[in-house]
């Protein structure tokens, strides 16, 4: 059976954002929408609307062949496999080449801003990953770099609120965060989009925040102060391996920091209202709508 449109990662997280957008938002009839996931069982209830579900594995090239066959548009999610460095690229180029064998006619792709030279230690495999697309035979791709979620803010927000400090080498640089919700949602129309045109949207928040602004807003909402202290890159490393990271995934995250003291997450574009015709939602509301959440991280 054919399909119109399949995303990858449909079990994740953002990959239950654009199935609902798609669905609800821009009713897609469940018919022509594929989602696939290493984990197929998970995604009873979108089999149950009538939605198709397919088995994908980006470690098995066959399956991603099999699954993508027969379908126009294809939106691949990013892999969340960083504890194997480039491991990922070599995932995501396995999938380019399925689509490609499969015949599939558009490809998106979820990337981060501006990829290429950035301190960040995973920006490789994005970089890797779109000169992949670029090079490849597919008619037409779309390429969405996403900027950091809101919900991000928590892996901070937690340590914070518990110490009173948050421990930060950005140097004073600035973050445009946007929902995740609203990277789902212009993922799905991006997903539809008649168009067969080779583009790339830089998806982010109305405003960019430093941390301390976000340390300012953390407080407010929690009615805990936080300090924002900054460190050395290394002093930041050491700080989380001895919290309990393994070294690598600390400096992954260190990382991080470096990428936003280069302004490298500051750039705020309209491109979010260009695919949905809507402004993104408000970083500060969603904050104030998260006060029960972060008061309940306060030890």
């Amino acid at each position: 059976m054919t399909a119109k449109y399949l995303v990858t990662g449909a079990s994740g997280k953002l990959g239950q954002s654009v199935l609902h957008h798609l669905t609800e938002t821009y009713k897609v009839a469940p018919a022509d929408i594929v989602a696939a996931s290493r984990k197929p069982a998970a995604l009873a209830t979108w089999a149950d609307k009538g939605v198709q579900t397919r088995a994908v594995d980006f470690d098995d090239i066959a399956s991603m062949e099999k699954a993508f066959e027969g379908v126009g548009r294809v939106l691949i999610i990013s892999t969340d496999t960083l504890d194997r460095p480039g491991h990922r690229l070599i995932q995501h180029k396995a999938a380019i080449a399925a689509a490609e064998k499969a015949g599939v006619q558009h490809l998106l792709y979820t990337s981060m801003p501006e990829p290429a030279n950035s301190p960040l230690l995973f920006a490789p495999d994005h970089e890797g990953t779109e000169a992949a697309i670029k090079a490849s035979s597919i008619p037409g791709w779309t390429i969405l770099r996403n900027n950091w979620y809101f919900e991000n803010v928590f892996l901070s927000a937690g340590p914070a609120l518990a110490s009173g400090h948050w421990y930060s080498a950005a140097a004073g640089g600035r973050i445009a965060h946007i929902a995740r919700d609203d990277i789902g949602r212009a993922a799905a129309a991006a997903l539809i989009a008649p168009s067969d045109a080779k583009t790339i949207y830089t998806l982010t928040g109305a405003n960019s925040y430093s941390h301390a602004d976000i340390a300012a807003l953390i407080s407010a909402a929690a009615g805990k102060e936080i300090a924002v202290v900054e460190v050395p890159l290394e002093g930041l490393v050491q700080g989380m391996v001895g919290a309990g990271l393994p070294e690598p995934v600390a400096r992954v995250y260190a990382s991080i920091d470096t990428m936003v003291g280069v302004g490298g997450l500051a750039q705020v574009t309209t491109d979010y209202k260009t695919l949905t015709g809507l402004e993104p939602q408000a970083f500060e509301g969603w904050i104030k709508s998260q006060a029960g959440a972060l008061k309940a991280l306060i030890n």
